[in-house]
């Protein structure tokens, strides 16, 4: 990426006047080249906006597509990608490509503050450093999780995808001084929790979940989008609108990102609590101590049960069906099971057509209750309640892809220029993934009212925890 580019991203900061940079009238010439930039003022303060709008419009890109991705969305219109949801994931694709794109923007954003423009404006505030360190971080966080490998740096080698997990620890290191309060704190270690689950380091996951909760229990860190400045969430696009229809059996928790004024634009959770309490759930289960992850998850659940719900939500444009390729439920008559022989749950699909109104949570939600808790006897139907509740509490944020270990390939460009990239260049998909829209499937009886998902992925992850790709802590 040229530092043009960057440039303009930084530029393009200007207008989103949440950040209170400057005055219009201070703008004498957006057209700015590197040198005058670096020369004029409050360029890291600048720079420093520029790169949190790049950072929100990247996890944007990555909530939309990572959930098609995954068996939480079917993309049932024509915008977007139709090939997510097969999933077919080639080195080719465009939105592969875009997607490894968003990573190094982050990346070499962050670098290029502390290398480059902390030399010319030596006003780079502890919180400025602070932002820098957490969003390079958060780079290497998503490339090793959604990647098989990928650069470290511009036009690096191509390292594995646990490499960039250890770089992103280390970042998060350099960052946790800079905390300037509890919440950031138990933030910074909530990442380092998710990058050391995802590498199955139970022990010191645990330790840094235990070091979140015990700095803050309820914390939740968002990234903020301005909708009046054309700074868009892209996912709240295709799930506010349309496009995209969720698994049957999540259907209460949709819309999370939902619009009740013109140009709202909802944040998107990159962490909260919770992820720590379903980490040390996990890590209880691995330990065979099936009593206190049930005790652990009941803490989880009140925790949940405590976030903020929107209420009154006028949804009766979503019809469940809007021309796209199959039909939805769309009446609280329906039951769904999770799959065949699976028993029949109500008060998962929500009336939403006049005159019905309806609410969401848009923090975290679950169906799981303290009884479905208290009837897990054994290991595995414990775990597939965790497995249940983390796809339910990170619905809509981009992170179920992971749970089903499913990983893209290194773009083709990066293959053609860079001879280690040869061996990162096909997709992961385990063979237990089903192909063909499957992990959307599911029939419907529109008679009777029940729907049946075909494949229960949460069932299937627990049969295959002993598979490398899934359920790290096994």
């Amino acid at each position: 990426m040229k530092l043009s580019r960057y440039i303009l991203t930084a530029a393009l900061g200007l207008t989103f006047t949440a950040c209170n940079l400057v005055e219009p009238g201070d703008i004498v010439n957006p057209n700015v080249d590197e040198k005058a930039f670096l020369k004029s003022a409050n360029a890291m303060q600048t720079w420093v906006n520029g790169t949190e709008k790049n950072f929100a419009q990247g996890i944007g890109e990555y909530c939309q597509l990572m959930e098609i991705l995954s068996d939480n969305y079917y993309n049932n219109y024509s915008r977007s990608s139709n090939v997510f949801d097969y999933p077919r994931l080639a080195n080719t694709d465009d939105d592969v490509k875009k997607l490894q794109r968003c990573i190094g923007n982050m990346r070499e954003a962050a670098d290029y503050a502390f290398n480059v423009v902390a030399k010319h404006d030596k006003d780079f505030t502890r919180e400025e450093q602070f932002k820098m360190y957490y969003i390079k971080a958060y780079s290497f966080l998503l490339a090793g999780e959604y990647f098989t490998g990928l650069p470290m740096s511009e036009g690096g080698e191509v390292k594995p995808w646990k490499d960039h997990l250890q770089q992103a620890i280390a970042t998060l290191d350099e960052a946790l001084p800079l905390a300037a309060n509890a919440e950031d704190k138990a933030f910074i270690h909530t990442l380092k929790a998710r990058a050391y689950y995802r590498l199955g380091q139970k022990e010191q996951a645990k330790a840094e979940a235990k070091a979140s909760l015990g700095a803050s229990g309820e914390y939740v860190k968002q990234v903020q989008f301005d909708g009046d400045n054309s700074v868009n969430n892209v996912a709240q696009e295709a799930i506010w609108g349309t496009w995209f229809q969720p698994l049957p059996r999540l259907d209460f928790l949709d819309p999370k990102f939902f619009m009740l004024k013109t140009n709202e634009q909802r944040p998107i959770c990159i962490a909260k609590a919770e992820e720590n309490h379903l980490i040390l759930a996990e890590a209880a289960v691995a330990e065979g101590r099936v009593s206190e992850a049930k005790d652990i998850l009941k803490t989880l659940l009140k925790l949940v049960k405590g976030r903020p719900v929107e209420t009154n939500i006028d949804d009766h444009l979503e019809g469940r069906f809007n021309g796209g390729t199959k039909k939805y439920p769309n009446s609280s008559a329906y039951k769904v099971a999770a799959s065949a022989g699976e028993p029949f749950r109500e008060k998962l699909v929500l009336d939403r057509q006049a005159p019905h109104l309806i609410s969401v949570p848009y923090i975290s939600g679950t169906s799981a209750d303290e009884a479905m808790i208290d009837h897990c006897t054994t290991v595995d139907e414990t775990l597939q309640l965790i497995y249940l509740m983390r796809q339910e509490i990170f619905m809509a944020e981009g992170r179920r892809v992971a749970d089903l270990g499913i990983r893209m390939p290194v773009g083709d460009v990066e293959i053609a220029h860079t001879p280690s990239a040869k061996a990162y260049g096909e997709a992961l998909i385990p063979d237990f993934i089903p192909l063909d829209h499957g992990l959307d499937a599911f029939t419907m009886d529109e008679d009777k009212k029940l729907v049946t998902i075909t494949y229960n992925m949460n069932k299937v992850i627990v049969e295959q925890k002993k598979s490398p790709y899934v359920a790290p802590f096994e």
